[in-house]
């Protein structure tokens, strides 16, 4: 049995608490990253991450969300893994709505265009993003079979 095959979904309990915590641990982080122009819990889980700020696809309101990233030149990657739940992020709905984002990195913000990596694109990405994180592996073996995991190429406006 490999590493994966013992991952399993996570419960309708879990994904609740999932959320909840993504959400309010999110909002903290966020507000305590923008003010410290991203001094300051620029880290989760041991890895950098940025800012991503989408347009709400009901509420037209700037949505602010912490995540991980790597940078591919002068492009930004992330990954709509949601912790390994067997929804999207709302981010990720977002950003299918209007692509036009604003990522921080540090006390840097600019302006991106998002859009899904193609199969050859991934197939370059997920190693590169399993090494900078490997619960990516976990998150992808808890939803096999209930949704993909999308990679996000976020390029420079």
């Amino acid at each position: 049995m490999t590493r994966q095959e013992n991952f399993k979904p996570y419960t309708q309990g879990q994904e609740r608490f999932g959320e909840w915590f993504i959400k309010n641990v999110g909002r903290w982080q966020t507000r305590v990253y923008e003010a410290t122009g991203g001094r300051v819990w620029n880290r989760f889980l041991g890895v950098q991450c940025a800012i991503l700020t989408t347009t709400g696809r009901k509420s037209g309101q700037p949505r602010k969300t912490p995540l991980l990233y790597l940078r591919q030149g002068d492009q930004v990657v992330m990954v709509a893994s949601k912790g390994g739940m067997t929804t999207l992020p709302a981010w990720y709905g977002n950003l299918r709505a209007n692509p036009h984002v604003e990522i921080q990195i540090g006390s840097e913000k600019k302006a991106y265009v998002a859009r899904d990596a193609d199969q050859d694109e991934e197939r370059l990405l997920w190693p590169q993003l399993d090494a900078l994180y490997d619960g990516y592996a976990e998150y992808r073996a808890r939803v096999d079979g209930k949704r993909r995991v999308p990679v996000v190429i976020f390029e420079p406006v």
